[in-house]
């Protein structure tokens, strides 16, 4: 049975009624630009969390990784987030298309505080951009071109809580499934699973940067 919610929030009001106050420092930090700062963390973030809306309200949030800056500052208000091989599902680039709408977190490995910017999206095919996002030679095919409204730092409590980069505090990962048992059962698949998990294993070691 779909658990019910017993007793819900309705308005930003009750919510104040429990935890009220918002230090100074937080209530001026969110900017509507890329400043030195945000600047700087992008440059050294690895890995993004970009989340995008569909015009049913849908939430798709989808990981991002390349070495350290591959996210480029291309001026104070715009970003550029080059488009990887994947899963070829393209929920994100779906939702752009209907809302236009996103959201980014930035992660910096050993730091505990996040970058988040949120604006609108297009996807650009522009070359010469594409190109300034190549590795081992391979061009995106696409760009998400991030036009940013709100840019600020948020503190490292989640990350301080979570452990995330103490892994000796990590739990056992010995009861998880595989990657390829999860999904070979989710979809039902009528291929055997050595045949998915040789699959896995090639994209992982090859398809990093090519199709």
């Amino acid at each position: 049975m779909t658990y019910e919610v017993t007793d819900p929030v309705h308005s930003e009001a009750e919510i104040r009624a429990v935890v009220d106050g918002i230090h100074i420092a937080q209530r001026h930090k969110v900017i509507d630009h890329i400043d030195h700062h945000c600047r700087a963390w992008i440059a050294h973030s690895p890995f993004v969390v970009m989340s995008t809306v569909d015009s049913n309200g849908r939430v798709d949030a989808s990981p991002k990784g390349d070495p350290a800056g591959f996210v480029k500052v291309i001026d104070d208000k715009t970003l550029a987030i080059p488009d990887r091989p994947g899963n070829h599902l393209f929920f994100g680039f779906r939702n752009i298309l209907q809302t236009g709408r996103i959201g980014l977190v930035f992660l910096v490995p050993n730091r505990n505080e996040v970058v988040r910017v949120n604006g609108s999206a297009q996807i650009a095919r522009d070359l010469p951009l594409r190109e300034r996002m190549a590795i081992k030679g391979r061009v995106p095919d696409f760009a998400v071109v991030v036009h940013v409204e709100e840019a600020f730092y948020h503190c490292g409590k989640a990350i301080i809580r979570s452990g995330l980069w103490s892994p000796d505090l990590a739990s056992s990962v010995e009861a998880l499934p595989t990657y390829a048992a999860a999904i070979h059962d989710h979809g039902q698949l009528d291929v055997p699973l050595a045949d998915v998990e040789k699959r896995l294993k090639h994209n992982d070691e090859n398809r990093l940067y090519d199709e």
